[in-house]
């Protein structure tokens, strides 16, 4: 996880998630929804998977 990404999912967390496939962009958007700290916590996991 580079610091470009971090700091991507802190600005849109969408867009961070993007190479990560469908569904994990559908579950960022929707976290994203109910509010930024969600979509935030739920880039910086998927991020933090291998």
């Amino acid at each position: 996880m580079s610091i470009f990404r971090v700091l991507l999912s802190i600005i849109f967390p969408p867009l961070a998630v993007f190479d990560r496939g469908c569904g994990s962009i559908l579950i960022v958007c929707l976290l994203t929804l109910c509010g930024w700290i969600p979509g935030v916590i739920g880039a910086l996991v998927i991020l933090n998977k291998n």
